[in-house]
């Protein structure tokens, strides 16, 4: 049985599948359309955040701005993981071509499931993420491939938490692609386009 994580399911035609992970205030429909312009081909698995913040779905606590509540992180990264596993076998997903497509608080629980799941994804694109805390063992991600896209006006993630992050992940040896992009926190159309130009070359 599937974890309870309210989402939505998109079969795909080919093997890849893109674990869409919405930001503050999102829900499991935001990211459909963003996964179908990264790869029309691919299937979509998209839940809805669980903790809430003034009514607004996210994944995991936080208790200021930029200042996560880690060990509800943790737990919540956890449970997220199991709900990926169970899905694979749900809905016949290779697991093995599991990308994960986060924006914002999205990026950073995909960010987290990285650290402290790695078997959970071979890939992740991260739209405005940050550090979301320092695992304790450094996961092994020599096989795992992950863009990142930033705002280099970005009032939340400034590009020093962005470059943290990058380092983060090579020292636990992923290949890191980063783009600083002229943009704030939102997502652009330019984000968008340079995703999808490194997706076509995994």
């Amino acid at each position: 049985m599937t974890p309870d994580f309210i989402h939505e399911f998109v079969a795909g035609s080919s093997n890849r599948t893109f674990l869409l992970l919405h930001g503050t205030g999102g829900n499991e429909r935001d990211l459909i359309p963003l996964g179908r312009e990264l790869d029309p081909t691919a299937a979509l698995l998209s839940p809805r955040g669980k903790a809430l913040e003034n009514g607004m779905p996210r994944f995991f606590r936080r208790l200021a701005e930029g200042v996560f509540d880690l060990e509800d992180l943790q737990k919540r990264t956890h449970e997220l993981a199991d709900f990926v596993a169970a899905a694979a076998d749900r809905y016949d997903i290779d697991n093995k071509n599991i990308i994960a497509v986060g924006y914002s608080n999205g990026a950073n629980i995909a960010a987290s499931v990285l650290l402290l799941r790695p078997e959970a994804l071979c890939s992740a694109i991260l739209f405005r993420a940050m550090v979301p805390l320092e695992p304790e063992k450094r996961p092994e991600l020599a096989n795992v491939r992950v863009w990142i896209g930033a705002g280099n006006h970005d009032p939340i993630i400034p590009p020093s938490e962005t470059q943290r992050l990058v380092e983060l992940l090579r020292i636990a040896g992923a290949d890191v692609t980063v783009r600083f992009l002229s943009a704030g926190h939102a997502l652009t159309p330019a984000d968008i386009s340079l995703a999808r130009d490194w997706l076509h070359k995994l």
